[in-house]
């Protein structure tokens, strides 16, 4: 076990290649994004840093069931919705509108199915039979921290989606998918947070980081599943029904407009 400063030259390899790749891509298409998706991606790559490797990955590893749920909530909630408001409209359509890619990620970004995905994928991995042999055991460990990324994205695709050829939902849709998505977090913190025994036999040995035990770190961290995703998320219904009754069009986000103008340019040029 590395010491508490260490910080994973893989995961600093991998920020520092993504951060390359956006850059690349802003090269190769001759374009520069704008100052806020630049701060955007920006604070995604720190807080990853923040949440991989360092301190918290250390205690992850040190068994702290609390901070594990911590590192769990940036990668689905914090790091994802950063990532999709960096990138430009222009950076998007070069990857997810090929041929051999959109249909594909037409059907998994599409509300239900996105929904169904994360839900399924984050139960799944907090199954106690399930997390025990494979969710603390390397080299998983490290996949299933990039699945948590994977389908964070997809969960937030039809909120945040920057392109006009995937629209996003409509911001009362909005409200009811982040709504409904508390149903699935709920269903998986609250067993966790309630139960009177340790169910992860990972986190039964003792003694845990911070002096707690093994019973009270698995409550903290159900705690901060349960409380924490609640409070965030009504955080973002606050910040969707305020810019909902800013616009005169109070159903549809800006970039489904760019979406209904474009074609109407398109049927006028075709007229």
């Amino acid at each position: 076990m590395g010491s508490m400063g260490e910080y994973s030259p893989s995961v600093i390899g991998a920020i520092l290649a993504l951060a390359g790749i956006y850059a690349g891509a802003s090269w190769k298409l001759g374009k520069r994004p704008g100052s806020r998706q630049i701060l955007a991606l920006g604070l995604a790559l720190i807080i990853m840093c923040f949440a991989l490797t360092g301190p918290i990955d250390y205690y992850v590893r040190e068994r702290s069931f609390a901070l594990y749920i911590f590192q769990q909530m940036l990668l689905v909630f914090v790091i994802p919705p950063l990532i999709l408001l960096s990138l430009p409209d222009w950076m998007a359509r070069a990857v997810f509108t090929r041929p051999w890619i959109e249909p594909a990620w037409r059907i998994i970004t599409r509300p239900v199915v996105a929904f169904l995905t994360f839900s399924s994928a984050f139960t799944l991995i907090h199954y106690p039979l399930l997390c025990d042999h494979i969710c603390h055991v390397r080299p998983p460990y490290g996949d299933i921290r990039d699945l948590l990324l994977i389908v964070g994205i997809v969960l937030w695709w039809p909120l945040l989606s920057p392109l006009p050829e995937f629209p996003r939902m409509s911001y009362p849709t909005q409200i009811m998918y982040l709504f409904l998505l508390m149903i699935p977090m709920t269903a998986v913190a609250a067993p966790i947070t309630m139960a009177e025994t340790v169910l992860y036999m990972f986190y039964r040995v003792e003694p845990h980081p911070f002096g707690l035990t093994a019973h009270a770190d698995q409550v903290l961290g159900g705690l901060i599943m349960w409380v924490g995703q609640g409070v965030y998320l009504m955080c973002i219904f606050t910040a969707i029904f305020f810019r909902w009754s800013r616009r005169d069009d109070r159903e549809i986000p800006a970039i489904n407009l760019r979406r209904a103008a474009d074609l109407r340019i398109v049927q006028r040029r075709s007229a």
